[in-house]
């Protein structure tokens, strides 16, 4: 059986903040410190999960993790970011209801991990198969795009997300994902070509400049040195722990997985590159004849650079940031840019390169993972944007930022109280109007159309004359000076005019999260976010694809003359379109806090925490939450938790839950106002009751732990007894077998020895027996031997003297030829066949006996020789003998060719290619092939020709081409003929008549002149139906070539010949070889 835990078990703190009693802002700052010592960085507030940045890896990130809360109750296991995705993506799934998860949080508070949390769960629960995980792969991967060029190095965080993120994943009905849409929110362009001490530009910048292969940086025309580009702040470079060459080939291994093209990442790049060269373009001031004062480039390398990577002509964008042309109707009027304008237009057309380059990035990314299904899509959007900003110096980003978050905040307590309204009517509990703070009135200061702030900005920035932002704030104190919210030095209301803290040039709201402090400079530059109409026409001319997408204002024949909406307008809009959305979805919170600003682990730091907790209004949460019931829980695992309490639930209940939880609240007295019943639900008011509930459990539990112990005890030591009793059984068992044993052989080895004496003494006795009568047979023996012995001496005396000569010497030769073979045996020579030694023989008239001994060995020598020998060896040996009976004392030739073994097959015709089709033309096995030399008639020269032999043919064929050039069956030869010379020589002479003989003899010369001889005389003697071949040695034969006759004479070189052989002709008849003296 599963083992059921809860939220309230093992508890470190309280982990639901509704619960804390008392509720304070210490007792609650105090309760999130002693879960954050003991590594419990997760808190609930009801639904809204409370997430502090450990600033460490914690082991709670497993895949068993992730089973472990997989389709579990929020409220059953101790909080964790899991259990909230899992409720959304099951709300999701079963219910049919969308859901939005909103992360909140300053800078450093861990808003980006806890996005990539959710996602990476989400993607561990869903379903699997191949479109899934490539879907799934792609929303994943797209996380590390987005970071690249969206995220920067900042003093509080060194990934710091600078733009506000909404991704909504669409999924089908199973639950699997199909896609996803992303939408951005204010990314600070002000970044690009300003960052603040200590922080750094955008990522993709340094992981460029760093991980970008030699070859690609040519390409692009950039150095590695971060010092040469004015864009890059220098002293945070370098960031520990951040490998930026590693994370550029992350980016573009993830763009590829996303689903951008080479050419696409190759553009962006690009466009990078003109940033960080746009950075470099420097003024220098120029005097005209009028009085004018105008810019000037001061180098334009860079310039030249830019313009190659964007393909736009120089002289254009040299012009445009030179002069302005301001259109009017039917007028054109240009005038020239002073170097404090040119540098605002060059930083103004960086900020606006770079802030369209990352909105087509969300666009492009947006075209690939956008579901292609056109069938209904649940979803579960999720929100990743700044929380409340609150520094010493806020301008216009922390303003709008901060107006994003009122929205947030006024959402969030409206959902909230529509959730709690709508379970209590679902419950058929009566509901009570719940007080709390409306921060409509401030969202209505910012954003109304008539008098708001955002909308009396653009009205400065719209109307003609003089706009700064010093008017923009004494129109703020004309209108706005009235209201609660809003304080000002100037203001009409007199109570501020001797307030220090307001410097002149600032205002202050009283947000919902506290009094924020804002400075009015650049409030009009960064509404009005101006880029001059001739950089973006520039821009359009340029050939680059990617530019005219990013500037279509620029196109001439498209010329827009009303002034493009503000950056407050632009994001009005935008957070209402994302209320709006919000409004259809279930929400889902999680509150990111940072415990210190060192970014250390272990650091719990209360008046940082203090301050995010204020401004994340999570106090006002815990009061709308706890303003009606504190605590709400099914009746089934309510009676499951209690039941212990009371006699009549314990240990079973029969009846239905709700009447188990109602007997058992009577029978612990709880007072009736303390509690109310629902349909399905028990609603506990005041979290005392619930720690009173607690409380009698755990001492319930104590009880019954102490009873099991007491039971299990009990059992444990019968247990033990009636093992030990069983125990005693069986050794005494075995013990009286181990006596008797020992008993039984103390007494057989006892009889043993007995026995054995009685034996020895019986078998003693006997052998004296014995022995006595084989004394008395041996002296009878004794005396009849001596008295025998006398008797043949005295008959033998009478014959002694005739026969003792002959005796005498055949007792001696007998000893002599004992002597001699046992000598002999020990002086026997080895038993190789050529040995020849023999030992001396001793005496003379052993001549016959030494030599037949000498024979018979030798024979038996050989014997035993030739048994150790294969058939193969078996067969050289006999072809080595037959040349010697051949060629012994005739051919001079011989005695070199003994040592020399018969392989036959010198050209391994069989393997080698060359000869295959040769090789495939003789049909027999072929017992010799060599190349020997033709010789010719005409002038005695000799044309190389393989020489093949098998048992029925003679075939010559052509060296290079292996072209047959005759086949002699050995039938039709008659001869060989052969010098007795040293020479190589010999002639296959045919039978006349034969079909064989129309061309006459062979005269061929060899190398291996005795084995081929040997082999074709073997072959024909060992053929029944044909003739022994003749083998004729002599140093003169005729030699039949076709119709003459010619005479071979062999005849002694002389020296000066060398050692060579030649053949020479003397005429038609004569064909004389010349052979070396032999040494």
């Amino acid at each position: 059986m599963e083992v059921k835990t809860s939220l309230l078990d093992n508890m470190i703190g309280v982990g639901d903040m509704v619960l804390l009693e008392p509720l304070t802002e210490d007792s609650f700052l105090e309760n999130l410190k002693k879960r954050f010592d003991h590594n419990e960085i997760y808190t609930y507030i009801g639904s809204v999960v409370i997430s502090l940045n450990p600033y460490r890896s914690l082991p709670i990130y497993t895949p068993d993790k992730v089973e472990e809360y997989r389709n579990r109750n929020f409220y059953e296991l101790s909080p964790h970011i899991y259990a909230l995705a899992d409720e959304a993506y099951r709300s999701l799934r079963d219910q049919d209801k969308d859901q939005c998860i909103l992360i909140t949080g300053e800078s450093g508070a861990g808003k980006t991990e806890a996005s990539k949390l959710v996602m990476s769960y989400v993607a561990a629960v869903c379903g699997k198969g191949q479109e899934v995980n490539k879907v799934k792969e792609q929303l994943l991967q797209s996380n590390p795009v987005l970071e690249a060029f969206g995220n920067a190095k900042t003093v509080r965080n060194d990934n710091s997300s600078r733009f506000g993120k909404y991704m909504d994943i669409e999924f089908d009905f199973k639950g699997d994902p199909l896609g996803g849409v992303i939408s951005n929110y204010l990314l600070e362009k002000s970044r690009v070509v300003k960052q603040p001490r200590g922080e750094r530009n955008f990522h993709i910048f340094y992981q460029l400049l760093s991980g970008a292969s030699d070859d690609t940086l040519k390409k692009l025309k950039l150095e590695r040195d971060f010092s040469k580009y004015n864009y890059l702040s220098l002293d945070s470079a370098t960031v520990s722990g951040l490998d930026d060459a590693a994370n550029f080939r992350t980016v573009r291994n993830a763009m590829q997985i996303v689903g951008f093209m080479e050419d696409e990442m190759q553009s962006v790049l690009e466009l990078v590159a003109a940033v960080l060269k746009l950075g470099n373009i420097e003024f220098k001031p120029e005097s005209r004849c009028n009085g004018m004062d105008e810019s000037r480039i001061k180098d334009k390398n860079d310039l030249k650079e830019m313009c190659e990577l964007l393909g736009i002509e120089q002289s254009v964008l040299e012009r445009a940031f030179s002069y302005r042309t301001v259109e009017a109707k039917m007028e054109k009027v240009s005038t020239t840019l002073n170097v404090a304008q040119a540098y605002y237009a060059r930083d103004a057309l960086a900020k606006n390169l770079y802030s369209r380059l990352f909105s087509w990035l969300v666009t492009r990314i947006n075209e690939s993972i956008k579901a292609q299904a056109k069938t209904r899509h649940k979803v579960m959007g999720v929100l990743d944007i700044y929380g409340f900003e609150i520094f010493e110096d806020n301008s216009f980003e922390q303003f709008i930022i901060n107006y994003c978050n009122e929205k947030l905040q006024q959402i969030f307590i409206e959902l909230t109280l529509r959730e709690e309204q709508e379970e209590y009517i679902r419950e058929g509990i009566e509901w009570t109007n719940i007080e709390y703070f409306n921060n409509a009135v401030i969202c209505d200061l910012i954003e109304n159309n008539q008098n708001g702030i955002l909308a009396m900005l653009d009205e400065e920035c719209l109307r003609p004359g003089t706009v700064t932002d010093e008017t923009f704030l004494d129109k703020l104190n004309t209108i706005c000076a009235d209201h609660q919210h809003f304080e000002s030095r100037l203001s009409k209301n007199s109570k501020f005019l001797n307030d220090h803290s307001l410097p002149h040039n600032c205002f202050r709201i009283q947000h919902y999260a506290g009094k924020v402090l804002y400075r009015v400079e650049g409030f009009v530059d960064k509404n009005n976010d101006l880029l001059y109409r001739d950089l973006s026409q520039a821009m359009y001319k340029a050939n680059h694809s990617l530019i005219k997408q990013l500037f279509p204002e620029g196109n001439p024949v498209k010329v827009n003359l009303k002034r493009p909406p503000t950056a407050g307008f632009q994001f009005k809009a935008s957070v209402g379109t994302l209320m709006s959305n919000l409004q259809t979805k279930n929400p889902n919170y999680i509150r990111c806090i940072k415990p210190n600003d060192k970014k250390a682990s272990h650091i719990f730091n209360e008046s940082l925490v203090c301050h995010q907790a204020r401004y994340l209004g999570l106090m006002e949460n815990v009061r709308v939450r706890r303003a009606g019931y504190a605590f709400r829980q099914a009746y089934e695992p309510c009676l499951e938790r209690y039941k212990m309490l009371c006699k009549n639930t314990w240990p079973h209940w029969k009846g239905p839950a709700r009447q188990g939880v109602e007997v058992l609240m009577t029978n612990l007295q709880v007072p009736a106002e303390e509690y109310s019943y629902g349909r399905s639900k028990i609603f506990i008011r005041n979290p005392r009751t619930l720690f009173f509930l607690e409380e009698k459990r755990k001492q319930c539990l104590e009880d019954l732990a102490t009873l099991i112990q007491k039971i299990y005890r009990g059992w444990k030591c019968r247990s033990h007894f009636l093992l030990l009793k069983k125990s005693q059984i069986v050794v005494a068992s075995w013990y009286r077998r181990y006596a008797q044993q020992k008993k039984y052989q103390k007494i057989k080895h006892s009889t043993t020895v007995v026995q054995s004496y009685t034996r020895g003494w019986q078998a003693r006795k006997l052998l004296r027996e014995l022995k006595y009568q084989k004394k008395c047979e041996e002296a009878v023996t004794t005396i009849a031997a001596f008295w025998h012995g006398t008797q043949v001496r005295r008959e033998y005396r009478k014959f002694f003297r005739a026969n003792a000569g002959k005796k005498i010497y055949n007792f001696t030769i007998q000893r002599i030829m004992q002597k001699y073979f046992l000598g002999l045996k020990s002086k026997l020579p080895s038993m190789s066949p050529i040995d020849k030694t023999w030992p001396a023989r001793p005496y003379s008239f052993l001549d016959g006996v030494h030599a037949e001994l000498r024979r018979i060995f030798h024979l038996w020598r050989c014997k035993k020789y030739r048994s150790q020998f294969t058939e193969e060896k078996k067969a050289v040996y006999e072809e080595k003998l037959e040349a010697s009976e051949l060629f012994k004392d005739k051919k001079a030739l011989y005695p070199s060719s003994v040592r020399q073994p018969f392989k036959g097959d010198y050209l391994e015709i069989s393997k080698n290619p060359k000869y295959q089709k040769l090789s495939s033309a003789v049909d027999e096995k072929i017992l010799l092939a060599d190349v020997v030399n033709k010789i010719n008639r005409a002038n005695g020269k000799g044309s190389p020709r393989l020489f093949l032999l098998t048992k029925k043919n003679v075939v010559l064929a052509d060296q290079k081409t292996g072209q047959l050039k005759a086949n002699v069956p050995l039938t039709d030869l008659a001869s060989v003929s052969t010098s007795s010379q040293t020479d190589g020589f010999f002639a296959l002479k045919l039978k006349e008549g034969s079909a064989s003989a129309i061309k006459g003899d062979f005269l061929l010369s060899s190398d291996h002149l005795i084995e081929m001889i040997t082999k074709l005389h073997r072959i024909s003697s060992m053929a029944a139906d044909r003739e022994k071949l003749n083998i004729d040695i002599l140093d003169e034969f005729l030699v039949q070539f076709k119709q003459d006759k010619v005479c071979v004479k062999f005849i002694q070189g002389s020296p000066k010949n060398g050692n060579s052989v030649s053949c020479k002709r003397k005429n038609n008849r004569l064909l004389e070889v010349s052979v070396p003296a032999s040494s």
